[in-house]
């Protein structure tokens, strides 16, 4: 249960440590606006809007594998295959993000794949 939770704990961390490049981005587009970020956000181009759709989805990924995550400690289905999904998830996410901000496209909806289908494989294993 121990990597189940680590995987959790990285995969928290993801959202915040892919603002970075946004916030990196903003600061490029004119200085980083704290007062209205959204709207600044909403006008980034390139790398900037691709950055910010990476980390905004990493915030959507986070509840599915979350959940995924807690059902199966819930229902004490804990095994290896739901640890080894787990690191799979995390790695695909990270890889995933890396692949958006390098704008490959294909690559990155592979990634994505990768780590819906192991978060679903986590949650199928409550059964």
């Amino acid at each position: 249960m121990n990597t189940l939770l680590i995987c959790l704990f990285v995969a928290m961390l993801l959202p915040y440590l892919a603002k970075g490049p946004v916030a990196w981005a903003m600061a490029k587009a004119g200085g980083y606006d704290n007062n209205h970020p959204r709207a600044q956000q909403a006008q980034l181009t390139g790398f900037g809007a691709r950055a910010l759709a990476g980390h905004q989805n990493a915030f959507e990924s986070l509840l599915v594998f979350g959940l995924a995550v807690l059902v199966v400690i819930a229902t004490g289905k804990v095994n290896p295959t739901t640890e080894w999904l787990a690191i799979t998830h995390v790695a695909a996410r990270f890889v995933y993000h890396i692949l958006y901000l390098a704008n490959k496209g294909t690559l990155r909806s592979l990634s994505w794949f990768v780590a819906i289908f192991s978060a679903f494989g986590i949650f199928f294993q409550a059964f």
